[in-house]
């Protein structure tokens, strides 16, 4: 099998040179702490006239400020400006290691290109490389506006591997000192310590693209689902649509030779035990639990609920293993452990999803991290608060193959703090 038929094939890297102050260059996803400015104004002030991401990216804290041309013009200028002053070494044909320190563990991923001829974010889709998460196509124009005159492209995309046996990128860990250390730095407000290494050397990517081919033989070759989208959905669909338009432009033959077939990323194993997976809980407010109930009934041939004591009891038992679809309700009178059987869907979120979209209108929705959260805004008047299982890894990949996608919302990959930080960049320069 082809390298270049896996779908994720080393790339030209760049990264700041060592003048650059790394721990100022190194900024958070721009789609974190969309309600918090305070976060981003101590951004700017650590960052101050040096070179930086957030200087080059476009946070999404400010996409509703109404000088979004002005800011895109801004960003496109910082970027051209950054290669003038020749900011960056350049990695030819690589991959980049990565090590990040987080609250939750010492995580690994590999940085690489991601072909996006393997990529369709359709619900229904087959291809190699899927949305996890529905696609909001509204949310892609106003990335486009940043992407299609970009010399950069500066990736927060997060793509999963089910590798179970740890093949792929795992057995770096312990080679760290046969390769060179091309960034080490503490990150920017409570954010780890980020450390990434170089794999150049063939038989370092060759032994990558091995491991890729031994998953993908795994696979099932009518629905071969290799590369699950873990965060950066959005920014991963907007690259795709761009090269769409670059396609129609010149051809699609000459559009395949292009840097912008490709999409920088971080693959990591879902299997990584520093990789937490959080359920998004759901709020229905001022609804009554015998519309919540009738409803639902509707997408279910039963459902049973007991009365639990308190949420730690109610969470243990919607994660305990057994025969249909498990979520807890809390409400002023209390907890109770809801079960429904014969349902369509193969998880809880679904449900959810279908019951959502029947009282999208009837009532106010909101989803919300944090079962204390939930159950704190479930006691208030006529609240009904949903708590849904933590997310099985073991599970998840055949759940984007048997869903199509989940529900928009139903996870979220560790906490703010610990989402991915730029620090690779690559040219897509047509």
């Amino acid at each position: 099998m082809k390298k270049e038929d896996l779908g994720f094939i080393a790339t030209d890297i760049l990264l700041p040179k060592k003048e650059v102050n790394a721990f100022k260059w190194a900024s958070i996803a721009c789609d974190q702490y969309t309600a918090e400015r305070e976060y981003w104004a101590e951004v700017e002030n650590i960052v101050a006239s040096d070179p930086s991401t957030a200087k080059i990216t476009f946070a999404e804290v400010y996409l509703e400020d109404g000088n979004k041309e002005e800011r895109i013009k801004n960003i496109v200028s910082e970027m051209n400006k950054y290669l003038e002053e020749d900011i960056f070494d350049e990695y030819k044909d690589s991959f980049i290691f990565v090590k990040r320190e987080t609250e939750s563990g010492t995580r690994y991923g590999i940085v690489g290109a991601l072909d996006l001829e393997k990529y369709d974010y359709s619900k229904d889709s087959k291809s190699l490389v899927r949305a996890t998460e529905g696609t909001i196509l509204e949310r892609i124009p106003p990335r486009k506006e940043i992407r299609k005159d970009a010399p950069l492209e500066l990736p927060h995309i997060m793509v999963l591997i089910s590798d179970e046996k740890r093949s792929v990128i795992e057995p770096f860990k312990d080679r760290t000192d046969n390769l060179k250390k091309v960034y080490s730095t503490p990150l920017m407000l409570n954010g780890g310590y980020l450390e990434g290494y170089l794999i150049e050397k063939e038989e370092d990517k060759e032994q990558i693209y091995s491991a890729l081919e031994d998953l993908y033989n795994g696979l099932d070759k009518n629905n071969p689902l290799l590369f699950a989208m873990g965060d950066g959905n959005h920014s991963l669909a907007t690259a795709k649509s761009c090269y769409e338009d670059w396609k129609k432009e010149i051809g699609e033959e000459e559009a395949k030779k292009s840097a912008s077939r490709y999409a920088l990323v971080e693959i990591e194993n879902i299997y990584d035990d520093a990789l937490l997976f959080e359920p998004i809980h759901r709020i229905f407010y001022s609804l009554d639990e015998k519309t919540f109930d009738d409803v639902i009934l509707k997408f279910v041939r039963s459902l049973k609920k007991e009365k639990v004591e308190s949420l730690d009891i109610l969470t243990e038992e919607i994660n305990r293993e057994g025969s249909g679809l498990k979520f807890g309700i809390i409400t002023q009178d209390g907890y109770e452990v809801a079960t429904a059987k014969g349902s369509k869907h193969f998880i809880s979120a679904s449900l959810m999803q279908s019951l959502i979209d029947s009282l999208k209108d009837k009532c106010q929705i909101d989803y919300v991290h944090g079962s204390q959260v939930v159950e704190r805004i479930a006691k208030e008047d006529n609240n009904i608060g949903v708590i849904l299982p933590d997310v099985d890894k073991s599970t998840f990949f055949e759940t984007v193959i048997k869903e199509g996608s989940f529900p928009r919302k139903t996870f979220s990959i560790g906490h703010a703090n610990e989402k991915r930080y730029y620090m690779e960049a690559r040219k897509i320069t047509r």
